[in-house]
């Protein structure tokens, strides 16, 4: 091992044990090429890299801000077939109830005249019937007087004894009705 020991430090050769970036003999120039290195590398950055950035970023803005154009814009026109539904709607309803009301009013209508239809079949139906039975009473009636005149004949030939004429009998009966 003392072999090993040996060779590793004969092979260091000189070398300080420090660092060479912490060497503040050689901080100087380290500083200097620090300084180029980061200029050229802003120049890069700045010529080539941060257009790019910045391109990018412009599409995006663009885009961003087409997009909320078209997100208006979609708005809008929602807004207005909303707008335009409602109004469709609205006078769909109108339609609708003037529909029913004229239909309302066509069948009221045809309702009265049926109604006034029947009544006047009615009112004829019962006028002939007034007159059947006004015919009827005034026959009945007439037929009373016959058969009342005929039945106090009977009756009187009976408790008489003897005949009575008809015209006799009426006669009596006229006498009798008008007192």
């Amino acid at each position: 091992m003392a072999d090993t020991h040996q060779a590793g430090t004969a092979h260091d050769g000189g070398h300080s044990k420090v660092f060479p970036p912490l060497k503040f003999d050689d901080f100087a120039p380290q500083i200097i090429w620090l300084v180029i290195v980061f200029a050229l590398l802003y120049a890069v950055l700045k010529r080539v890299a941060l257009p790019r950035v910045g391109e990018v970023i412009e599409e995006r803005a663009e885009r961003v801000r087409r997009d909320l154009e078209a997100a208006e814009k979609l708005k809008a026109e929602t807004a207005q077939a909303l707008a335009n539904y409602e109004q469709a709607l609205a006078e769909a309803r109108a339609k609708a109830s003037g529909i029913v009301k004229d239909m309302r009013d066509k069948l009221a209508a045809e309702i009265d005249a049926e109604r006034a239809k029947v009544e006047a079949q009615i009112n004829e139906k019962l006028a002939q019937a007034e007159k059947t039975i006004a015919d009827t009473k005034t026959k009945a009636l007439a037929s009373v007087d016959a058969i009342s005149a005929e039945v106090a004949g009977d009756i009187v030939s009976r408790l008489s004894g003897g005949e009575v004429s008809r015209a006799d009998v009426e006669k009596a009966l006229a006498q009798q009705a008008a007192e």
